[in-house]
């Protein structure tokens, strides 16, 4: 009630204090300076504009992947039937993420968004990176996981690293039980404070979507504009095709329609789409997973989880944003080495929660960890992220959905009764009398 009462008597903002709305304008804005002053768009200080909101972000990468994974896994151990159904859950997750991984691929390569980008990266630059990426052998890289000290892996923002700590001690927290409540009540209450930095931090991006986009077009040329909507286009259509074909046939698996779950969760779809997180449908889409049939602790275990461990559309990015800024730079990346962005994707997405902008997060931790010197090209994308990101949230509210449904089907726990009958009825989320009954 009280939730509902202050939301209704928020005032709206004016549109100019909109962030989609700061970021439009700073796009096209951008635009403008870069083509009709292309010498003032490549100004250092211009350029620092992208450079500068990419270092805030890479700057709480570290602490993110720490306190979602940790929190993640920790508050399994809440959840009754946890073992059998964190596994199922899990062994789902990596199933559907390795074919939106594997989907990025594909169609990056097939269609080849960034071929014949009009630009060059800073020859020496890259051949510095491209020298010590060399020198590591695989041996070293899967022995570069393991950090010397924890501390050191966090203060080198090493990705894997912190992944891997996070990990362990998400599972030590775990088998505390009770005993770990505090510390789990403690990370929770960082995660968040770091949200609440990120949200800080986000507050910049149309400076640096300016910044970003202006040194672009300056230093590229207004054909930049192609390749860029090319990508934007690339990945909508790719991540339909996911919802549509590969979730649509699991769904039909499980006997259900998915263009009827589609219209069941359409409520929270609009609401990620206003707020470019998945995170912000959360509460109503337990509540409305619970009326379609699934247990309260298929549900309380696998939504939760989800969020950090199954980001299809996030995954889809992360690989088709690779290739489409190899491509750009014209860097090759042999069949080998994309297997490795995948399955180094598979690990660093798994730090990702619904929050704005953790898919451009992740991808510095991929790009980071794989390809050191396509970092720099992540300032090619940085002006269409906010695009990028709507997109991303929605297929993971989508899949997360989907997958909570997929998991109380194979645990037993899936009244199919409930299932028909809600996905032939409409439930709006803000009514009050209809919520108190849930469960």
């Amino acid at each position: 009630m009280s939730a509902t009462t202050t939301a209704a008597a928020a005032p709206k903002k004016p549109f100019y204090r909109v962030l989609y709305v700061q970021v439009l304008v700073a796009i096209v804005l951008g635009v403008i300076v870069g083509w009709l002053w292309p010498e003032f768009g490549k100004n250092e200080w211009i350029k620092a504009l992208g450079d500068g909101f990419v270092k805030l972000i890479k700057m709480v990468i570290a602490p993110v992947i720490f306190c979602t994974v940790v929190s993640g896994i920790a508050h399994v151990s809440e959840v009754k039937k946890v073992g059998r159904v964190a596994v199922k859950a899990l062994i789902y997750f990596e199933i559907v993420s390795t074919f939106a991984l594997a989907l990025g691929l594909i169609v990056g390569n097939f269609i080849q968004p960034g071929a014949g980008f009009q630009g060059q990266s800073n020859a020496a630059a890259v051949a510095n990176y491209a020298k010590q990426a060399s020198e590591m052998k695989s041996v070293d890289f899967v022995l570069h996981i393991i950090p010397d000290t924890v501390v050191g892996a966090f203060a080198q923002g090493e990705i894997l690293q912190v992944l891997l700590f996070s990990i362990l001690f998400g599972i030590a927290l775990m088998s505390l039980g009770e005993r770990g409540h505090t510390m789990r009540a403690f990370i929770d209450d960082a995660a968040h404070a770091i949200f609440g930095v990120i949200a800080i931090v986000v507050k910049a991006a149309p400076i640096g979507a300016f910044g970003a986009m202006a040194f672009t077009i300056g230093r590229y040329g207004p054909q930049a504009l192609g390749n860029l909507a090319g990508l934007i286009a690339t990945f909508y259509l790719t991540a339909l095709t996911f919802v549509v074909v590969v979730l649509g046939i699991i769904a039909r698996i499980a006997g259900f329609s998915i263009f009827k779950f589609l219209k069941f969760i359409k409520d929270e779809l609009l609401i990620v789409l206003g707020t470019s997180s998945s995170e912000s449908a959360l509460p109503q889409m337990m509540e409305k997973l619970e009326r379609l049939g699934c247990s309260k602790p298929v549900v309380g275990l696998v939504v939760p989880t989800g969020y950090s461990f199954n980001l299809d559309g996030t995954n889809i990015y992360m690989t088709l944003a690779t290739l489409f800024i190899a491509q750009a730079m014209n860097v090759h990346l042999s069949f080998g080495e994309q297997i490795t962005i995948l399955v180094v994707a598979m690990l660093t997405s798994k730090g990702a929660s619904g929050i704005t902008g953790a898919g451009f997060i992740t991808l510095a931790g991929t790009l980071a960890a794989v390809r050191p010197e396509l970092v720099p090209g992540m300032a090619i994308v940085l002006g269409i992220d906010k695009f990028m990101s709507e997109c991303r949230a929605l297929t993971n509210l989508c899949g997360n959905g989907v997958a909570c449904v997929i998991v109380a089907w194979w645990e037993g726990e899936l009244d199919r009764d409930k299932l028909r009958a809600a996905l032939d009825q409409d439930i709006d989320p803000s009514d009050i009398e209809v919520a108190v009954t849930t469960g």
